[in-house]
C-alpha cells in the first residue's frame, strides 16, 4: 500500500517540543492546510480518494484512525503523536475515525482544493484503480 509514517523533525527544549516542517520533510511542496477539530468521538471524516493530491496527515493533539484501502489491502493507522506524520499518496481510499476528545488533525496537502480531484464514491473509486 502507498502510504508512509513520516517523522517530523523535533526540537526539544525545557520550555516545550517544537516540531519543524520544512522543504526537506515532504517530498512535494505545500499548496494547501487545513485541520479537522471538535469531531465527535463517533463521526467519520474522510470517506475519499484523490486522483493527484498527496496529503501528510498530523494528530497535533489527541489521537484518531485512519482507515486505507487500496482496492486490494485494507490497514488502520492509528495517529497519536504530533511528531510522526502519515503521508498518503493518491489513489487511496481513507475514512479518519475514533476522534478522542480534543484531537485535530492537521492536513499538509500538495494542492489546492479541486472537486475534481476527490472520488467520493467508493464503487467509483474501486472501478477506477481496475
Amino acid at each position: 500500500m502507498n502510504y508512509r509514517i513520516i517523522d517530523i523533525p523535533k526540537i526539544t527544549d525545557p520550555r516545550g517540543n517544537l516540531a519543524v516542517v520544512e522543504k526537506d520533510t515532504l517530498p512535494y511542496k505545500i499548496e494547501r492546510v487545513y485541520y479537522l477539530y471538535d469531531v465527535p468521538s463517533d463521526s467519520h471524516r474522510g470517506g475519499h480518494a484523490h486522483k493527484k493530491c498527496v496529503e501528510l496527515l498530523i494528530a497535533v493533539s489527541g489521537s484518531f484512525t485512519v482507515e486505507l484501502d487500496n482496492g486490494i489491502e485494507k490497514q488502520t493507522v492509528t495517529l497519536n503523536k504530533p511528531n510522526k506524520g502519515l503521508l498518503i499518496s493518491t489513489m487511496i481510499w481513507r475514512e479518519l475515525a475514533d476522534f478522542s476528545s480534543g484531537a485535530m488533525c492537521l492536513v499538509l496537502a500538495s494542492h489546492e482544493f479541486e472537486e475534481s480531484d476527490y472520488i467520493r464514491d467508493k464503487e467509483l473509486f474501486y472501478a477506477a484503480i481496475k
